[in-house]
């Protein structure tokens, strides 16, 4: 089941690569927004050619720009730069991540945009923010999780840091992308007047570091790596089954008795160090091997239902087959099979919302280069002899006709 987002009707262009702007943009085309996917000749978005590759798809491509259009249009072209000022007038939203100064040097400033259409919400998303030292750096998901602290807290305290392998900086920028956005068009609602939005890959790697960098401004101790670990309460982490990891997470001490109890180590109640939270987190290191060597006697299955049994917060850790697999992801309905005109059925994860228990609506798959190029300029005025013309002219770059892939559901 799906529903129609609240964005019906509003026009958003996306001139965006990679991962963070595509993905906030999804999330607004998801909400029911008509996304405008401005791409460049040539190739297009950078994420049509990262692996890995499904039927010769980038996988990434197709997780970040669904219900969309794609239009190829060389906007450093005098004729090009007419027509993306002709989709602005037509817009709501302009979203762009490309480096800091490179629309603005197309002649498409902030001042520009907003002569061009008064009511335009602009959102401009950098890596390191539009001013400061590394303001024309470029910035990477990984770059970022270093820069504002993440690697030097990430991995075991006996090997070297290690960045979150999912691209948190940059979905997270995307999110807030997005709820920018919403709030953009409720102030032009009240005003009447569009808004210039700015987000960044730093600004939201200080957002997810929030606690440990206030415990630092206030005078605590720098964190130390802890591998699964936490910082509050032990033992919290992944441990050792004797065919793989179990996770669990104790935040008291009666759920700690229960524990050594499913495990078969009372005997560990009395040692030094193991008394209450406190000692154990002092005692951390003991703590998690004393307990390791306890859990690793049984099979996950084992330990699983052993935990279960005694009510002590715990998990599998899954590989993501497993997860594919699991019955609470299956019943939670957010992974959906959608028909795509090369791949045939293909799985996606929808956005993680429901209305009334529904999902928002997969109108579109992730279009092909240029597949919706003719389309939007001829809903521009252009005639057929006129985009020809472009077209040999290099301005602009159209897709085949069999490249429109639109699902059941599509676009009124």
């Amino acid at each position: 089941m799906s529903t129609q987002g609240s964005l019906a009707g509003i026009r958003i262009i996306e001139i965006g690569t990679s991962v963070a702007v595509p993905y906030g943009c999804q999330i607004l085309a998801d909400f029911g927004a008509e996304v405008i996917k401005v791409e460049r000749l040539g190739g297009g978005d950078d994420a049509r050619t990262w692996a890995p590759l499904s039927g010769g798809i980038s996988i990434t491509f197709l997780s970040l720009n669904r219900n969309k259009k794609s239009v190829v249009l060389n906007y450093k072209d005098q004729r090009g730069a007419e027509l993306l000022e002709e989709l602005l007038g037509s817009a709501d939203v302009l979203v762009q991540n490309l480096r800091p100064g490179a629309l603005a040097a197309a002649g498409f400033s902030w001042e520009r945009i907003h002569e061009i259409n008064p009511k335009l919400v602009y959102v401009e998303m950098t890596g390191y923010g539009r001013t400061g030292p590394r303001s024309q750096q470029p910035a990477y998901d990984a770059m970022l999780q270093a820069y504002a602290g993440v690697v030097a807290m990430t991995g075991s305290d006996d090997g070297p840091p290690a960045r979150v392998p999912l691209s948190m900086m940059d979905m997270g920028t995307g999110m807030w992308l997005a709820l920018g956005v919403f709030d953009a068009l409720r102030r032009r609602e009240q005003t009447g007047e569009g808004t210039h939005v700015e987000v960044s890959l730093l600004q939201t790697a200080l957002a997810w570091v929030n606690t440990p960098l206030m415990s630092v401004a206030a005078g605590g101790a720098v964190p130390e790596r802890l591998g699964s670990g936490f910082r509050g309460n032990v033992p919290n982490g992944a441990f050792p089954a004797s065919d793989g990891y179990v996770f669990l997470s104790v935040g008291n001490n009666e759920s700690f008795y229960r524990l050594l109890d499913a495990i078969e180590a009372t005997y560990l109640r009395d040692e030094p160090g193991f008394e209450d939270n406190l000692a154990r987190v002092k005692n951390r290191h003991t703590v998690n091997e004393r307990l390791g060597e306890a859990t690793a006697k049984f099979t996950m299955d084992d330990l699983l239902q052993r935990l279960e049994k005694a009510k002590v917060p715990h998990s599998a850790v899954n590989t993501l087959d497993r997860v594919l697999a699991d019955p609470q992801v299956e019943a939670l309905g957010q992974l959906e099979d959608v028909s795509h005109p090369v791949l045939g059925d293909v799985t996606v994860v929808n956005t993680p919302v429901t209305f009334n228990g529904e999902y928002l609506a997969q109108r579109r798959t992730p279009p092909a280069l240029g597949s919706d190029t003719a389309d939007v300029l001829t809903a521009l005025g252009l005639t057929g002899e006129q985009i020809d013309g472009l077209l040999a002219a290099g301005v602009i770059e159209t897709g085949t006709a069999t490249d429109s892939t639109t699902t059941e559901g599509a676009d009124a």
